[in-house]
């Protein structure tokens, strides 16, 4: 038995669990949120908690089993209290601004970088270089962020450049200066 798989989800007060043919709908206080499931994993909601089930042992069902459960448990996650991802900016004259559904990154490229903020996400800028990503969605969450990191990775050098704000990144020494310079 999946050791995720296996462990039922509570539902808590406030959101609603709805199982369809293949499809999970979860709706709470933050807004709703659908997910299609496995087919070979059955799913039901009874006495305030969803359970999943497999029918056999073999080794994609049993991943399956976690998987179906660990997307309808950040579902659940998701309408009750959102998912964040925080990113800082380093680097002199590096900066973000969000106007509108708009984030605009100025961090060294010739022209300022405008990234579209998908539906369902928000973006906040604090101090014009730490940057608030949330939304109900996990998965939408952590793509925006990472797309909004790759238009300027941290480079080990200096480390100028776009990180998660838990991020450690190892810095390199440079090159060691020649003696007679001839």
């Amino acid at each position: 038995m999946s050791r995720v798989g296996k462990q039922p989800i509570a539902i808590p007060s406030g959101v609603d669990v709805t199982v369809g043919q293949g499809q999970v709908s979860v709706k709470g206080p933050k807004g709703q949120l659908m997910e299609r499931i496995p087919a070979e994993i059955g799913i039901s909601v009874e006495g305030g908690q969803v359970k999943f089930e497999r029918p056999n042992d073999r080794k994609p069902t049993r991943a399956l089993h976690g998987l179906a459960r660990a997307l309808v448990a950040n579902m659940v996650k998701g309408v009750t209290e959102e998912f964040v991802r925080e990113l800082e900016i380093q680097g002199v004259g590096y900066r973000a601004e969000a106007p509108g559904k708009k984030l605009v990154l100025s961090v060294g490229h010739s022209h300022p970088v405008e990234l579209v903020v998908p539906k369902g996400v928000q973006v906040s800028v604090e101090n014009n270089v730490n940057v608030k990503i949330s939304g109900a969605d996990r998965q939408q969450v952590g793509q925006f962020a990472a797309d909004v990191r790759s238009v300027r990775p941290p480079e080990p050098y200096k480390g100028k450049g776009i990180r998660y704000r838990d991020e450690h990144v190892r810095r390199k020494v440079g090159k060691a200066g020649t003696a007679g310079g001839g």
